[in-house]
């Protein structure tokens, strides 16, 4: 029997192995791609490994454009995106999975339709509300004569602060809590913000993790949204410079994958930080409805 068991777990190892380079082989692709030659990447015969490695790629690339401008912008919007989102959703969380009130559980299933709409509906009517709001961008109380938050880090930031699915996630989660913990707390004088502030969040690690995780690795790539409302280069986000390596008739791959690679090195460290607590996050959001 523990033979069998050994044998069954060296297969299931390498067939593991197998799939991590499958899932690797596109990272692969992309750095052996930002280290080669534009004659080396168009030759008719493909190789993995560079036949001269330049590095100078990424020196080109990093001098194409104000980089340093492009990742402080994709860095303090999604930085202040995910501190917000934290805040919002975890307090809807807590409100919807402890809280006693009127059409709370009509109110969670109205909100759960925010998963089912795609967000390209949503962004014509958002649009309109960011360039309209009163008193920001130029405009007056009317929310006439300017851009609103058009072209600003609060409409980069605004549309993705709130979210159903991360309400989902913190309700799901502090659902798994026993009620006896908030009978202590009741006892002990807590007021409802005492016992979310000082009780449940200290304890949310695991799905605080799993949704910064997931909401910067969003915000990090979008790239439709701030397409619609950046108009000048100072503003653009990391995902928008990556197309001043392409236009209509030539792309130039050595250096697209240089700065690709680049603006890839944030979401790895996000990751490396939050993977202690991201897959027990996961799991456990799911282990009660």
């Amino acid at each position: 029997m523990q033979e069998q068991n050994s044998i069954s777990r060296k297969i299931w190892f390498v067939l593991l192995v197998i799939v991590a380079l499958f899932m690797l082989f596109p990272f692969i692709l992309m750095i052996s791609t930002s280290l080669k030659t534009p004659a080396e990447i168009q030759n008719a015969e493909f190789s993995l490994i560079p036949q001269v490695f330049q590095f100078s790629n990424y020196a080109k690339a990093m001098g194409r454009g104000d980089w340093a401008q492009y990742f402080f912008n994709s860095i303090y919007v999604t930085f202040w995106t995910v501190i917000l989102s934290l805040l919002s959703n975890s307090m809807a969380g807590f409100a919807f999975s402890r809280l006693k009130f009127r059409f709370r559980d009509t109110l969670f299933i109205i909100s759960l339709i925010g998963l089912m709409i795609p967000p390209q509906v949503n962004m014509l009517p958002v649009y309109v509300i960011l360039k309209y709001i009163p008193f920001a961008g130029g405009n007056d109380w009317t929310g006439q004569g300017g851009l609103g938050w058009l072209d600003s880090y609060m409409g980069l930031i605004a549309p993705y602060v709130a979210g159903s699915f991360g309400v989902f996630l913190f309700r799901q989660f502090y659902l798994t809590f026993p009620k006896a913990l908030d009978d202590a707390a009741t006892v002990d004088g807590m007021s409802t913000f005492q016992r979310f502030f000082l009780i449940y969040i200290p304890l949310s690690k695991p799905v605080i993790a799993s949704l910064v995780a997931l909401k910067a690795s969003h915000t990090w790539n979008e790239y439709t949204w701030p397409l619609v409302i950046v108009m000048n280069d100072n503003m653009n986000t990391v995902q928008l410079a990556l197309a001043k390596f392409k236009d209509e008739y030539l792309i130039e791959w050595e250096l697209l994958m240089a700065a690709t690679a680049l603006t890839v090195i944030p979401l790895v460290i996000v990751f490396l930080l939050a993977q202690k607590y991201f897959i027990q996050g996961i799991v456990t959001t799911g282990i009660k409805g």
